[in-house]
């Protein structure tokens, strides 16, 4: 499956936020990368300006462009505001979920869990980091060695980050439960949305 393998800080510092989470190189170096990061002061049009919050919250979700347009594209098919359908579809996903109760350390590293098939939905295995999870579906680690093994050593070096209400954790069972979709005011998006839909509705 495509996943971006590039540089992280130097994503980060493009767009001045941290995209891939904390890092160090940010603080010390709040500008643009490159020889002419620091003196840079390019006007953006409403498309340049669209297309910098879409790459934000692509990067963000580890999405590449063509699943990322397909996010899109099924948020435009349901009731509701666009942009928020849109960010309720990305924090749904299995991935996601995972990363949010404290499996993996990063979205990377929770995506890369799924994908070697060390969690299990609903009772069943689910190798799929796109997989919509819906409400009351059980999301818990492979009842084996290696997989409680990777589980608890990134919910103890996770304890920083705290657990979204709309997830229930049970830290001793190594599952947790999706109690309801997420709201707009719950997900704190890292890019403003409806730039994002005003960018690819053109």
């Amino acid at each position: 499956m495509a996943r971006y393998t590039g540089p992280r800080v130097r994503i980060s510092r493009r767009f001045g936020v941290p995209i891939f989470g904390p890092s160090k190189y940010l603080e010390r170096r709040p500008y643009g990368p490159g020889v002419h990061g620091p003196k840079s002061r390019r006007k953006h049009t409403d498309y340049g300006l669209g297309l910098i919050e879409k790459q934000k919250l692509r990067y963000y979700y580890g999405l590449m462009e063509k699943q990322f347009r397909g996010v899109y594209e099924k948020a435009l098919r349901r009731r509701g505001v666009t942009g928020e359908q849109m960010l309720q579809i990305l924090e749904t996903r299995l991935d996601n979920v995972v990363f949010h109760i404290g499996f993996g350390n990063t979205r990377a590293q929770a995506r890369q869990m799924v994908c070697h098939g060390h969690v299990k939905v609903n009772g069943r295995k689910v190798n799929i980091p796109s997989y919509a999870l819906k409400v009351n579906d059980v999301v818990e680690v492979k009842d084996t060695n290696a997989s409680k093994q990777m589980a608890t050593r990134s919910l103890e070096s996770s304890t920083s980050r705290t657990v979204p209400d709309w997830l229930m954790l049970d830290k001793t069972a190594m599952k947790a439960t999706v109690m309801r979709v997420p709201t707009r005011e719950e997900i704190q998006p890292i890019a403003n949305e409806q730039a994002v839909v005003e960018f690819y509705s053109r």
